[in-house]
């Protein structure tokens, strides 16, 4: 029993360590970016397409981080495979993350059919809430403890950035404010572990042989 409970552990250390290179910190401040650019769109390209015009720059981040995954963090710390208990926690996590995200776009569809009766108080309350849960649920079936602040400084981004708006501080809804501030320090706090992470842990050269070995 004592040596289940100690592989578990063993198991749950290399997960957090594989997923501790800051990559996914610069993924997550750049789907904050949306926040930050897509109200200067939304005038022109409405508030639908404003956010869909980044799906290829989110694929982009995305297949660029894989690679760097690849090619620059697999060659120092390896490839680690996981057992049947973490791939079962990552499986539960798709499907609560799936539910989360319709539950989203479905109060997204309501909010903008209904924008005009909808205060924007309370508006930013429920965004604020969805972001807050999300991210708490991912923190929790990742053991990515940093996914909690996270959640936490994008779920206030909304309320803070309606406070600014309604007192003339700031425009569309304080959001390129707030959610820039967020973006900032999300991706900041990725690019500081990504280059601890290659300072800490230089490619291993392969030793050869010499003549008289």
């Amino acid at each position: 029993m004592s040596q289940q409970i100690s592989l578990k552990g063993a198991e749950r250390k290399a997960f957090k360590f594989t997923h501790n290179d800051g990559l996914w910190d610069v993924l997550l401040g750049c789907f904050a970016l949306m926040f930050v650019i897509a109200p200067y769109l939304s005038t022109s390209l409405g508030d639908f397409w404003s956010s869909a015009v980044f799906l290829p720059f989110w694929a982009l981040v995305y297949l660029t981080i894989g690679m760097v995954r690849k090619h620059v963090v697999k060659p120092r710390l390896g490839a680690v495979r996981f057992g049947p208990a973490r791939k079962a926690r990552l499986a539960k996590f798709t499907v609560v993350m799936l539910a989360v995200n319709i539950m989203s776009l479905i109060l997204g569809f309501i909010a903008a059919w209904k924008i005009g009766s909808v205060p924007g108080q309370m508006f930013s309350i429920i965004f604020g809430l969805g972001l807050l849960m999300g991210f708490s649920l991912a923190a929790y079936f990742l053991d990515f403890s940093r996914l909690y602040v996270y959640g936490l400084l994008l779920g206030l981004s909304p309320l803070v950035g309606e406070w600014l708006w309604s007192r003339g501080y700031a425009a569309h809804h304080g959001f390129p404010l707030t959610f820039g501030v967020s973006a900032g320090i999300m991706i900041l706090v990725g690019l500081v572990l990504f280059v601890r992470l290659l300072r800490d842990n230089p490619v291993p050269v392969e030793e050869t042989p010499s003549e008289g070995a």
